[in-house]
């Protein structure tokens, strides 16, 4: 698709951290704030695919991190690098998730469980308790956490996701609330089923399945979504704080 809201320079003068950097959303995002001219903080755990990626961004300033956003010291030091070496933070989007193999919650494994809940969840709190002060002390900024359907709905065989994605939009709108008199906005996005890694397991057939169950009969792009994202982020969302804005191709009005 051809990016249109936004002037070639939005984003000039702009730092924007992006956790799951490496692909997916997170690297749409990232490629489409470099074009807009932001410098931008990328943090990925797959290292070698992180490097690969930032390669791909031309002139853009650009600070590759490997980080792991379930483990609170990780996401420190890369915030602090980030703002040491750019000078503050203004914009962040948390694209960081996984998805595991379907279990019905009668047997889901608790080390299962554990690793959704740390990367989906607690990697967006990790990330929100380093930005917010890193936005705070240069007197504001916009945050975005990607969420997803599941965020409203529940999916069989999927407890530890559904719970996650339920949980980042309450985190979402429990951050607005706290920071909404100090220059913070903190919003969520949720998409459906989009042509990413997260999908890459299934079968063509089951792709087409996902594909019904959106009114629009398609699956969507990343950067459908990334365009929603710089919606939020950017000064035209000024009064938009504590929201989740569905990308999901009519399924939620189902």
């Amino acid at each position: 698709m051809t990016p249109f809201l936004f002037d070639p320079a939005a984003f000039a003068g702009k730092v924007a951290f992006v956790s799951g950097a490496a692909s997916g959303i997170g690297a749409a995002t990232a490629r489409r704030l470099a074009d807009l001219g932001a410098s931008l903080i990328l943090a990925d755990r797959d290292r070698p695919r992180l490097d690969k990626f930032a390669a791909t961004l031309g002139k853009a300033e650009v600070l590759a991190l490997e980080t792991d956003v379930t483990a609170f010291s990780s996401v420190a030091e890369t915030i602090a690098r980030g703002v040491d070496h750019f000078g503050g933070l203004d914009l962040a989007v948390n694209s960081a998730g996984i998805d595991l193999p379907r279990c019905q919650t009668g047997d889901y494994p608790a080390e299962q469980w554990d690793r959704v809940i740390a990367v989906n969840l607690t990697g967006v709190f990790h990330a929100l308790r380093h930005q917010i002060p890193a936005m705070l002390a240069q007197g504001g900024g916009a945050i975005v956490n990607v969420a997803s359907i599941m965020g409203f709905r529940a999916f069989a065989g999927q407890p530890a996701y559904t719970a996650a994605k339920h949980g980042v939009i309450g985190l979402t709108k429990a951050a607005a609330l706290d920071h909404a008199t100090q220059g913070v906005r903190v919003n969520a996005v949720a998409p459906g089923f989009v042509e990413t890694p997260l999908l890459s397991h299934l079968s063509d057939e089951k792709k087409k399945a996902a594909a019904a169950l959106h009114p629009m009969d398609r699956l969507g792009q990343p950067d459908e979504v990334t365009s929603v994202i710089l919606f939020l982020l950017s000064d035209a969302a000024s009064f938009v704080t504590g929201a989740c804005y569905e990308a999901d191709g009519g399924y939620l009005a189902k």
